[in-house]
């Protein structure tokens, strides 16, 4: 059983992972800066049928914010669709003096209710963000530093799915597993797959699979889940990837491995996204992609999933796409 984090572990772990200067004082995208211009051309390479499978939940009312949930949803809700005007106006002849007949809609969301990345001004560590900058300098107008839109040309590069729950010889890791370092170094050897500087690398816990299954999102958004665990910091940084993600809503194992008394919320985060600069994927549907790899026994492909440039986000919904 893993040992419980205490805030002494936090600050030993601050010090051990912290990546601040390594690209520089003004730095704002962290590890993405992994992946090099010969890295994406050698992706395109990994293009062999064409095949294009989307990684992203539609964004829709049946998403799985709002689902029952021991933990607060911190104001997120699933994407509130409205039409501005439609057919139906069009067929009864309103507004037939703008000279066309058209639909339009908006949408109203929290930027991380669905398939999203977290942005490097995300989660502080204590009073500072990515980089060392002041955690003030996220602002009621947005992030001055670490936005989302600094990344608009990236999020282009070699995927690779660690199919961690296939490896395991199950349908879905259980609520509560903390995936290992061993978990996942073996799950690249099962599938004979070589991890390497600059990957985005996806991982499979199977947990949404299983919520689609029975047809209820009840404990998925910020209840008890699959995911890494504290250890795990080290395959981050031995790995040297660009970003990693999952199909979880929040990527690390919950209940969090946190000792008792500690007021400490997903420690996993406090470290991999501001001490580390690490953008992380969240709410990545991946069934298809798994599937279609343990068919082919090909894990790696062309990943292009750039996040939308709202100038100042700590996130960003996305439609990852995997090219195979």
């Amino acid at each position: 059983m893993a040992r419980k984090i205490t805030r002494q572990d936090m600050r030993e772990a601050a010090e051990k992972y912290k990546n601040w200067g390594k690209w520089g004082p003004e730095d704002e995208i962290g590890t993405l800066n992994y992946t090099s211009a010969e890295d994406i051309v050698a992706a395109t390479r990994l293009v062999k049928k064409g095949k294009v499978i989307s990684l992203a939940l539609n964004f829709d009312h049946t998403g799985p914010q709002g689902a029952k949930s021991k933990y607060p949803s911190m104001g997120r809700t699933n994407p509130i669709h409205t039409m501005l005007r439609t057919g139906t106006d069009a067929y009864s002849g309103v507004l037939d003096k703008r000279g066309i007949r058209a639909a339009d809609d908006m949408v109203v969301m929290p930027l991380q209710c669905g398939t999203q990345w977290d942005g490097l001004g995300h989660v502080f560590y204590e009073n500072y963000m990515w980089n060392g900058y002041d955690c003030r300098e996220v602002t009621s107008a947005g992030a001055q530093k670490c936005g989302i839109e600094k990344t608009k040309n990236k999020m282009v590069g070699r995927g690779v799915l660690l199919d961690v729950a296939r490896y395991k010889g199950v349908d879905s890791l259980d609520d509560g597993y903390g995936i290992t370092n061993d978990d996942l170094y073996g799950t690249a050897k099962k599938q004979n797959v070589e991890l390497k500087r600059g990957d985005y690398v996806i991982v499979r816990t199977g947990m949404m699979e299983r919520c689609q299954k029975v047809g209820s999102w009840d404990g998925y958004p910020g209840g008890d889940a699959p995911g890494f665990s504290f250890e795990t910091l080290d395959f981050v940084k031995q790995t040297e990837l660009a970003a990693l993600a999952a199909d979880t809503w929040g990527c690390e194992v919950r209940p969090n491995q946190v000792a008792e008394g500690e007021n400490i919320n997903q420690p996993w985060h406090w470290i991999t996204i501001p001490i580390m600069g690490m953008t992380m994927g969240e709410i990545f549907e991946l069934k298809e992609l798994a599937d279609d790899c343990a068919a082919d026994k090909v894990y790696e492909f062309l990943f292009v999933a750039p996040a939308i440039p709202i100038t100042g986000a700590v996130g960003s919904p996305v439609n990852p796409l995997a090219i195979k």
